[in-house]
């Protein structure tokens, strides 16, 4: 199974399954996540949910063959990107925004890899312990495109415009460290999995019901709204196949530095 969804002690961990890839999302894998989030939503008594990655890495990002494959459907690709569900997220967005609409708190244990569609899945969470060497990025931008998995909902709620702006153009790499710093991660951590799990616990011995509500303040009243999601989806849609778009990813890949027009 791509995702495995285990409950314990009425606390969900919820794995990331493609160790020998890094566990890099696959359109199929993008799917388990929507599945396990939908699952997840109607399960009695569920107090927290913990999102890991198998194999000591969070996630290296979309998985780069699946990208090229996709390259000669562009037109598949543009109309998810136009097809929004309930809540004005697409397909893409959806596997990220979804555990925002959980009543229970979601914590993102992170190590290893969090790259780019793995960055944006761990800023959908409520928090994110990470470990210290962790390799972090908001990598679109190596590809020519933006980031547009929700973006728009998790980053205002965490950091300045300006230092947003600057990961996003640049697709730097920052560690686990420089995210605490910066603010994208909650806690820094040896064991980001172990410390997951006790705080995971420590929630679920508050009320529930405080617990809930003090996740829905936040959700409706910080960040963006359906509307920021719908331009992500518009944004992306346009630089997808572009000349540049396409000039960054055979650079990439051929090691060369790009030749942009």
């Amino acid at each position: 199974m791509l995702v495995l969804t285990e409950i314990e002690n009425d606390i969900a961990t919820v794995t990331l399954n493609r160790p020998d890839k890094k566990n890099a999302m696959s359109l199929d894998l993008l799917a388990a996540l929507v599945e396990s989030c939908a699952t997840l939503k109607g399960t009695e008594g569920l107090r927290a949910v913990i999102l890991t990655g198998a194999g000591d890495v969070f996630s290296a990002g979309i998985d780069v063959t699946m990208m090229m494959t996709l390259a000669g459907k562009l037109g598949d690709i543009k109309a998810m990107l136009a097809d929004p569900d309930e809540t004005g997220a697409n397909p893409f967005q959806a596997p990220v925004t979804c555990w925002s609409g959980l009543p229970v708190p979601v914590i993102a244990a992170v190590e290893g890899l969090c790259f780019g569609a793995g960055m944006q899945l761990a800023l959908g969470a409520d928090f994110r312990v990470v470990a210290p060497a962790t390799r972090m990025s908001i990598m679109e931008a190596k590809w020519g495109l933006i980031p547009d998995m929700g973006i728009t909902h998790s980053l205002p709620k965490l950091m300045p415009a300006d230092q947003a702006k600057m990961l996003m153009m640049t697709g730097r790499e920052f560690t686990g460290d420089e995210a605490l710093a910066m603010g994208l991660a909650t806690e820094v951590d040896a064991d980001p999995m172990a410390r997951a799990r006790e705080l995971a616990e420590l929630l679920a011995s508050k009320s529930p019901d405080a617990v809930a509500g003090s996740k829905r303040l936040v959700e409706e009243t910080w960040g963006g709204d359906a509307e920021g999601l719908g331009l992500e989806a518009e944004l992306q849609s346009a630089l997808m196949g572009s000349p540049n778009q396409m000039e960054a990813v055979m650079a990439n890949l051929q090691k060369r530095p790009p030749k942009f027009g």
